[in-house]
């Protein structure tokens, strides 16, 4: 089946997890850092709101795996979450290394010219009023670049807030499992893309994520042989953990 023509799609085919996946702790800057000695110009990050309104990375929404704090992390002001070691869980090397704001990693980005997707990871119950937060500040730190970063959501009310606030940032939508209604969801929220569980993807969900005009990637693909199957779809995305496996130029 011939592919379906899609706007000019301005990012990477690989996409380093949460930074450098495993190899240092998630979502800190050392991530990134360790991610781009490897080669890799993309990265995918999590974001949330601290109590104050700051957006800083983080994946879950209690600060116990990947910190030294406890409790949830979005009833924390800045202040006290920017005290915190986010390092220490991961290994001694990076002990004291602290989370990050987002305008800190996105500074980062730009200087260095690589590109992010950022997943829109809401505290239950904040979900437009973060994404409305992350697109108004990435579209304030984007302004002016080619390409702004690509904003994802597994929460349809996080779509709704990042739609509003930054109407010209490429969203996408999140899917863990296959649901009927994800292609509808996807158009109200002027997605650009399906971001899906690896396993979702086959001949047919790929035509007709392309057939509804999106783009097409996956989370999160750490083996050869499914990396090279969602190639062989012609899928437009591969995220992994795997920075030091796979060469981001493949």
């Amino acid at each position: 089946m011939p592919k379906t023509e899609l706007p000019a799609w301005p990012y990477p085919r690989w996409i380093a997890h949460r930074g450098a996946g495993k190899l240092a702790p998630e979502n800190t800057l050392a991530a990134f850092r360790l991610g781009a000695r490897h080669g890799w110009r993309m990265f995918e990050c999590d974001a949330k709101l601290s109590s104050d309104g700051v957006v800083f990375l983080l994946h879950d929404s209690e600060l116990e795996r990947t910190t030294n704090g406890q409790g949830r992390a979005g009833e924390r002001s800045w202040g006290e979450l920017a005290q915190l070691d986010a390092g220490s869980w991961h290994s001694r090397e990076f002990a004291g290394e602290p989370l990050p704001t987002l305008e800190r990693v996105a500074r980062w980005c730009l200087a260095n010219h690589l590109q992010l997707n950022i997943e829109i990871k809401p505290t239950p119950g904040t979900e437009h009023a973060t994404g409305l937060a992350v697109a108004r500040l990435a579209a304030r730190l984007w302004q002016g670049q080619a390409a702004g970063p690509l904003l994802t959501s597994f929460q349809p009310a996080a779509l709704a807030g990042a739609h509003e606030g930054a109407p010209a940032l490429a969203r996408g939508l999140l899917l863990d499992e296959a649901r009927p209604e994800a292609l509808s969801v996807a158009r109200e929220h002027a997605c650009a893309a399906l971001v899906c569980n690896y396993r979702l993807w086959n001949s047919d969900t790929v035509a007709a994520a392309r057939a509804a005009g999106l783009r097409t990637l996956s989370y999160t693909v750490n083996d050869e042989a499914s990396a090279r199957h969602l190639q062989d779809l012609g899928t437009d995305g591969i995220i992994t953990d795997r920075v030091e496996l796979f060469s981001p130029a493949g």
